[in-house]
């Protein structure tokens, strides 16, 4: 018998040998060094920059320029309540002017020196008739060709001296027929009678 103990003593001494010469850790491929080991845990290699991201385009601020204008640059427009039209300047020549019932009993006129001005008074709202002018500068201002038409309507014309300038009230009067009494003044116009610039 001393034969067979001594074979498994030698069948034992090759399995432990055989166990010492695998590596630990269950000898799995690829875990030497210089093996990557699982997939993306190992550091890449010199000179690469790593997955590409996609870049974001670039966002520019929106444009803030103001419309442009055809034909130059805008003109400013008319302020509410302002007049249509500019003041007139001084008449020349002829004027007419004509005074409505419920008007201001107050006006003023420019005009240039001869300007013949043609008043028109309409018919008054009350019982009173025009009864005719006066001039506070006669020589300046002369009422002339005053009439009345049966509808009540009055007509004047004012004429302006030619070669002078200056300011004259035209006082225009009413009164009721049936009453006694002085008409009263119920309308006046001032006329400002201005020469035209010497040039030198």
């Amino acid at each position: 018998m001393p034969g067979w103990t001594g074979i498994w003593k030698a069948a034992v001494v090759v399995v432990l040998l055989a166990g010492c010469g695998s590596p630990a850790g269950g000898g799995g491929r690829g875990a030497g060094p210089g093996s990557s080991g699982s997939a993306g845990t190992g550091p890449a290699p010199s000179g690469s920059s790593g997955p590409a991201r996609p870049s974001r385009p670039a966002q520019s601020a929106p444009a803030t320029s103001s419309p442009s204008v055809p034909g130059g640059p805008s003109r400013p427009t008319r302020a509410p309540g302002s007049p249509a039209t500019p003041p007139r300047g001084c008449a020349a020549g002829r004027a007419e002017l004509t005074v409505s019932p419920g008007g201001p009993v107050r006006q003023r006129l420019c005009v240039r020196p001869g300007t013949v001005v043609t008043l028109v008074l309409r018919p008054r709202l009350d019982d009173k008739r025009w009864t005719g002018l006066r001039s506070s500068a006669p020589a300046l201002v002369v009422p002339a060709g005053w009439r009345v038409d049966g509808d009540g309507t009055a007509h004047a014309v004012l004429r302006c001296a030619g070669t002078r300038g200056g300011a004259a009230e035209v006082t225009a009067a009413a009164r009721a027929p049936d009453v006694a009494g002085a008409a009263r003044p119920a309308f006046t116009l001032r006329l400002d009678v201005v020469p035209y610039a010497r040039e030198g």
